[in-house]
């Protein structure tokens, strides 16, 4: 059985990310929590609600970029933590589905500001073992 996990890595200006998985699907899934646990313990996170994604790139790194870039928008626009992510791909085209609550200073204690997810260190792979790997660099 492939483990699923993600992971942070040193970079020299922000935070790199990644996730892991027996599936692209997982591997994007783990690194959006990995990009959430640049700010905020998942664990604080209830998931109550739910919140639709759907995107699109041109490859599996640029649609990698657009789905983290996605989850950002929402962060910011509906004010939101989230700590579940389900991930569908179907070729170049995403749709998720994201659950969180609303952000509360006091209970999640962001410790940064997650601006975006860049094309630094970008890799979207699957290894000799069958698991699949998605990194970038997140800008903090």
């Amino acid at each position: 059985m492939i483990k699923k996990g993600w992971e942070h890595y040193s970079h020299t200006a922000d935070m790199g990310i990644r996730g892991y998985g027996a599936t692209k699907e997982d591997a994007f899934a783990q690194a959006a929590l990995a990009m959430i646990a640049t700010s905020i313990d998942p664990q604080t996170i209830g998931c109550d609600r739910q919140v639709e994604i759907a995107c699109e790139g041109d490859d599996d790194e640029l649609l990698f970029i657009a789905w983290l870039n996605h989850i950002i928008y929402e962060m910011d626009v509906r004010k939101m933590a989230f700590g579940r992510f389900e991930v569908v791909i179907n070729g170049r085209q995403l749709t998720g589905r994201i659950w969180g609550e609303k952000l509360d200073s006091k209970k999640h204690k962001p410790v940064v500001e997650i601006k975006g997810a860049t094309y630094s260190d970008l890799k979207v792979e699957q290894d000799k073992n069958g698991i699949w790997m998605a990194q970038c660099v997140v800008d903090i």
